[in-house]
């Protein structure tokens, strides 16, 4: 699975980024699959936003995001925690990127418009372990449903 990994990573997405890149990509996505299989009702809801996240985050082509996710899914089946996916967060963004991360996890459980009580856990724990504050918490969900943060 690794090698698999490192293969499309070194074949397909810019070659000129560092590993360190590469791994925060995987790792951003595989909690955001984290989030959409949490409640195991599969939308393709969930799955377009999720794409349309990581384009928007990261400028990949449609192919590199399908690679990505399909990656990132197979991470998440054989994950038996969220900590390998957490650590490479909090080694490779900063505040402001882990807080706009738990904003896109909150538009993936927003994506269906049925928010579930297991992605709102999943959610809260992935931000106690980023080192999320409670407050950017709130607001980076405020932000997801479209609301005045002020």
């Amino acid at each position: 699975m690794i090698d698999r990994i490192r293969e499309f990573f070194s074949s397909q997405v810019m070659l000129q980024q560092d590993d360190s890149e590469h791994q925060k990509r995987l790792a951003a996505a595989a909690l955001m699959v984290e989030v959409m299989v949490i409640d195991r009702q599969l939308n393709d809801q969930e799955l377009l936003h999720i794409q349309a996240l990581l384009e928007k985050q990261f400028q990949l082509n449609h192919e590199e995001i399908e690679q990505l996710v399909t990656l990132a899914r197979e991470e998440v089946n054989q994950a038996t925690s969220l900590y390998q996916f957490t650590r490479q967060i909090n080694d490779h963004f900063d505040a402001t990127g882990k807080t706009q991360l738990i904003e896109n996890l909150w538009r993936v459980a927003f994506a269906d418009e049925v928010l579930d009580k297991h992605e709102e856990a999943l959610i809260r724990r992935i931000a106690e372990l980023l080192y999320v504050s409670h407050k950017d918490f709130i607001q980076a969900k405020q932000r997801a449903l479209g609301k005045n943060t002020s």
